[in-house]
């Protein structure tokens, strides 16, 4: 049988004042594993390893969740970091509002259930992970360059469509594939 690690997103077009942010980071000389523009998502639902022939049965369950929301606004405002200042992991991007995502992915978690997928045992949290701190080299540099960017709006885009992504891990970094995008 063959599977995929596969993840539900809405993806985010490269911007300017997001590298700018992580160039930013980058100066800091933290150590940091920072999230190709390219690859930036909100992730709705990690699947990780599915079996190849139940792509069919997630898109219809992507479509169906989706099936009476229109394209919505989001504005990507405020930085921050997971879990919390002391024990840095995650360098996050906030986002408003959260409603329309935040149901969209509780009803897919639920939904998804049905076919053996695991729920998500913690509550939602909508946001873009920027970077991954791999150690507390130059913490307070970076605590600073995060504070910087605390109350920023760094962009509003229009979300029109979710995908179902594939995830290649590589020893450069992961290799993101669309496999299916459903229009809302």
């Amino acid at each position: 049988m063959v599977s995929f690690r596969g993840f539900i997103a809405i993806d985010i077009e490269p911007f300017s004042i997001l590298k700018n942010f992580q160039q930013d980071i980058k100066k800091t000389g933290a150590n940091v594993k920072l999230v190709e523009p390219e690859n930036v998502h909100i992730t709705l639902k990690f699947i990780g390893d599915t079996p190849e022939e139940q792509i069919d049965e997630i898109c219809e369950i992507i479509s169906s969740t989706v099936a009476e929301i229109k394209p919505f606004e989001i504005r990507l405002k405020g930085a921050g970091v997971f879990p919390n200042e002391s024990y840095l992991k995650v360098i996050w991007v906030g986002m408003s509002p959260v409603d329309t995502i935040s149901t969209i992915s509780k009803i897919l978690d639920e939904k998804l259930a049905s076919l053996g997928f695991e729920k998500e045992k913690k509550n939602f949290s909508p946001h873009l992970t920027i970077g991954r701190v791999r150690s507390a080299q130059n913490k307070d540099e970076l605590i600073k360059v995060i504070e910087k960017y605390k109350e920023i709006t760094f962009k509003t885009f229009q979300v029109s469509s979710i995908k179902l992504k594939k995830s290649q891990l590589t020893p450069k970094g992961p290799i993101y594939s669309n496999l299916k995008e459903i229009s809302l």
